[in-house]
């Protein structure tokens, strides 16, 4: 490992296997497997491979990394950079031409965050009240209804490919 200004650098033909725990940036250009715990950034050079729980400041991965990124200030995949696994920081950027599957979780979000206060109370309020139930001739027409058909497969072509859509309920 060679250190510059306060940075180490763990070179193509080094292997680090365990916990790597520290308190300045670390550039990875070799392999690191285990745990990375940096008060600090981390940095994944084309040439670097991490499989790790990974948890810092600042990540920046131009290499491959498999296993969960956390950052307290942000990630991004460059357009050389690959990752598998979960990213949980408040500002992800991942370039076009990255490569990623995972899941990403920026933090929670509030609906009216950022509008002004007059905007938010002219905003109609959302009610969790139900509707009175229906007559019992309309719930007779909805059960008399026949079942709707399956819809038809869309080509992979025109949108249909596989997507993945997450759903957070509280």
């Amino acid at each position: 490992m060679a250190s510059l200004d306060g940075s180490t650098i763990i070179g193509e033909s080094i292997l680090i296997n365990g916990n790597l725990n520290g308190d300045e940036d670390l550039t990875v250009r070799g392999r690191v497997e285990g745990t990375v715990t940096l008060t600090k950034t981390l940095v994944v050079e084309p040439t670097g491979v991490v499989k790790a729980e990974v948890q810092v400041k600042n990540c920046v991965i131009a290499g491959a990394v498999v296993g969960n990124v956390t950052a307290s200030e942000s990630v991004e995949i460059t357009k050389e950079g690959r990752m598998v696994g979960d990213i949980a920081a408040p500002r992800v950027i991942i370039v076009d031409g990255a490569s990623f599957r995972g899941r990403i979780d920026m933090g929670s979000f509030d609906a009216g965050e950022g509008e002004r206060p007059a905007a938010r109370a002219a905003r109609p309020a959302l009610s969790t009240r139900r509707p009175s139930a229906a007559p019992a001739s309309a719930r007779a027409e909805e059960k008399a209804l026949p079942p709707r058909p399956p819809e038809p497969p869309v080509p992979a072509g025109l949108g249909g490919g596989k997507k993945k859509v997450i759903v957070r309920r509280k």
